[in-house]
């Protein structure tokens, strides 16, 4: 992850009118002057969020939903990359809701994101069906027969199918989109054939899809997918994305991602 700690400071002290919180922290996230706040101790976003917030397409006018926002990453990089109309973030744990939301008041986009803090699978209690143009997620990897499961709890259901799983993730998403419109994910390789088995069964009709490696010679790690809801059959494998050139240094496709 690229990142600059902006600064830290306690609790109930101000920074362009938003109070930070003991253990917190702005960076800078390099696209219009925007910034996050983060916790270390709670749960900080990674390079999959930011590969999927360059991944994703966003036209003019659309108005965009992603599913566990988390710290906002996602709905605030879009705000800031695309011509997108609104953005809204959907985020279960209300302190992680609470940070995204100070970070959009911290960047002046109220008016364009919004964080609402609410479980995945009750999306239709807060937002009618159908109403989204774009619905994104960078969902938990690991089910109960993958990884360890850290401690903590926050970090712990960022990571692990804890609160919500694969089903759930498509189910709503599928829930929340219009005919015609496009889901986008980042997820682990090794459940790629769960993860097409599961779009198609909700009507999502995977179109693109690229690996991501973390060198030119080493194996995928992640991989991008689009989903069109009740799209034909037809599939595209895009050229892959190799995240480092060498030992610390990023590829220029990584760097151009990051605004860098």
């Amino acid at each position: 992850m690229i990142e600059k700690d902006l600064l830290t400071i306690s609790d109930k002290e101000i920074c362009g009118g938003v109070v930070l919180k003991e253990g917190e922290r702005i960076d800078d996230l390099e696209r219009n002057g925007y910034k996050i706040i983060q916790n270390k101790q709670k749960f900080c976003f990674g390079m999959d969020a930011v590969l999927l917030s360059g991944f994703v397409k966003v036209l003019e006018g659309e108005e965009v939903l992603d599913l566990g926002t988390g710290t906002g990453i996602i709905p605030i990089l879009l705000e800031a990359k695309t011509e997108g109309k609104h953005f809204t973030g959907l985020e279960i744990q209300p302190v992680s809701a609470e940070m995204a939301g100070r970070s959009v008041a911290l960047n002046g986009i109220e008016s364009k994101v919004k964080i609402v803090c609410g479980d995945i699978k009750e999306a239709e209690q807060y937002f009618k069906k159908a109403s989204f143009d774009v619905v994104t997620c960078n969902p938990p990897y690991m089910n109960d027969r993958h990884g360890i499961k850290n401690p903590e709890l926050p970090k712990a259901i960022a990571r692990h199918e804890i609160l919500c799983n694969l089903d759930d993730v498509v189910r709503t998403a599928a829930l929340m989109l219009k005919p015609g419109k496009r889901f986008y994910m980042v997820h682990r390789p090794h459940r790629l054939t769960e993860i097409i088995l599961k779009l198609k069964e909700y009507r999502l009709e995977p179109k693109r899809i690229k690996f991501v490696h973390p060198f030119v010679d080493k194996e995928a790690n992640m991989v991008l997918i689009e989903s069109v809801r009740g799209g034909k059959s037809m599939i595209k494998v895009e050229k892959p994305l190799i995240v480092y050139r060498e030992v610390g240094k990023y590829t220029d496709e990584i760097y151009d991602i990051y605004g860098y």
